[in-house]
């Protein structure tokens, strides 16, 4: 075990509240990047903020924003590395005297819930997803999730999943919809530099409308429909771009052989590793969620809306509570790359006045219901309700008004390196 920060040590007993946040690791993706945003908002409000994982690239995030990091095995499900793991953390709850552990993954949720128990501390965690019960094993695997004090869901759809399938308590039941940097996610913040930069990086045809689809190349994300409905539509004029990193390996190779089946090889790029998602966004002409099974909220959808770009999802799952259709998006049927053409070829034919009026619509969208400062301070308010119930004193719940203001000046320094990797 590696502690990252001198300054995690045991405090007096008029110290603030502790939290201690455990993942797999800080490689990429939803649970990643809102730990981040969550321990930069608890350092922002004068709190003990830790995050425990395997280490990676956002592990300098953490740091940089007055965390501390630890870095212990997590990612593992070897039975005998999560039981080492369950003897470190425990002593490290004793150590840093944390008040709440919250758990945002299963493998290391066990051990952090059996520490928990063990150091008599707060559990709480985060259905990022809603996870398949299907053989009795797996179920059980699943069920620490429904375990916390608190069990935060990143959706209704996640919360309806995880009341109806693993019966949690609409008591303990809290639903908080995940939440978008909008400094980060600017239109007016991205630079043509940037936008220069990375259409030569991609080698993006001048002129030709881009429409874009991000996400790990796994088969979930839609990428073979996504290949369809290119074909379907029927158009030469554009250039479509797949933005993510292979999580399977050979499936790349299955999306090239599609493009190539369909003859739309000068049409597709594929771009494993963006690190400036909000240029990305800003050089499509459309964004396309078509995962063919349910996303538990749907990051790249509400990233797309608050750049205002058009963007066009598939009907299930969180997207349905993210997109206004026909206001601020559109929903298509999963498996359908008719479907998913048609809506395509929509927003294309957009002219530039219907353009600007959908970003500001789907701008002011997703400022109203998806920023970060609302998510952290709604989570703030959980830990919140567990400490008053010993009697601490911790204040009102948590403004995210006030959050915004301390959150910002935190997250400044990190603000150039705060890409958001698919």
């Amino acid at each position: 075990m590696r502690i990252d920060d001198s300054r995690a040590s045991a405090r007096s007993k008029d110290r603030p509240p502790a939290v201690l946040q455990i993942v797999p690791s800080l490689v990429s993706g939803g649970a990643e990047r809102g730990t981040v945003e969550l321990a930069t908002a608890l350092v922002a409000l004068g709190w003990a903020s830790y995050v425990a994982s395997s280490g990676g690239p956002l592990q300098r995030e953490i740091v940089r924003a007055g965390a501390s990091h630890v870095t212990l095995p997590l990612a593992s499900k070897n039975p005998l590395v999560m039981r080492r793991n369950t003897t470190a953390l425990a002593n490290l709850i004793r150590e840093l005297d944390v008040d709440i552990v919250h758990a945002r993954s299963r493998a290391p949720a066990w051990s952090a819930w059996t520490a928990a128990r063990a150091t008599g501390r707060h559990f709480v965690t985060t259905f990022h997803n809603p996870y398949e019960a299907g053989a009795a094993l797996k179920r059980r695997y699943n069920s620490v999730m429904a375990r916390g004090e608190r069990v935060i869901a990143i959706s209704h759809f996640v919360a309806d999943h995880a009341a109806c399938v693993y019966g949690v308590g609409r008591d303990r039941l809290r639903t908080i919809p995940r939440g978008v940097d909008l400094d980060t996610f600017d239109p007016k913040r991205v630079g043509a530099q940037r936008m220069v930069a990375l259409a030569r990086q991609w080698r993006l045809p001048d002129g030709a409308p881009v429409v874009m689809l991000p996400g790990r190349l796994t088969r979930w994300k839609g990428g073979l429909d996504f290949i369809a409905a290119i074909a379907a539509l029927g158009r030469r004029d554009i250039c479509c771009v797949l933005v993510g990193s292979e999580q399977r390996r050979g499936f790349r190779r299955e999306l090239e052989a599609a493009i190539e089946r369909q003859e739309l090889d000068g049409l597709f790029r594929i771009a494993e590793d963006c690190r400036d998602m909000p240029a990305a966004y800003m050089l499509a002409d459309v964004v396309v969620s078509a995962s063919s099974d349910p996303e538990g909220f749907g990051r790249v959808i509400v990233e797309a809306q608050a750049m205002g770009r058009p963007v066009i999802a598939t009907d299930h799952g969180g997207a349905r509570e993210t997109i206004v259709p026909g206001m601020t998006g559109w929903l298509a049927p999963p498996h359908d790359p008719l479907a998913l053409a048609t809506a395509i070829g929509e927003a294309l034919s957009l002219g530039a006045v219907e353009r600007e009026a959908l970003a500001r619509r789907a701008r002011a969208h997703i400022a109203a219901h998806f920023t970060c400062e609302m998510m952290c301070a709604r989570t703030i308010d959980v830990y919140q309700e567990l400490l008053l119930q010993e009697h601490t004193e911790i204040g009102a719940p948590c403004d995210p008004l006030v959050v915004t203001s301390r959150y910002r000046k935190v997250f400044a320094m990190n603000r150039k390196d705060a890409h958001v990797a698919s």
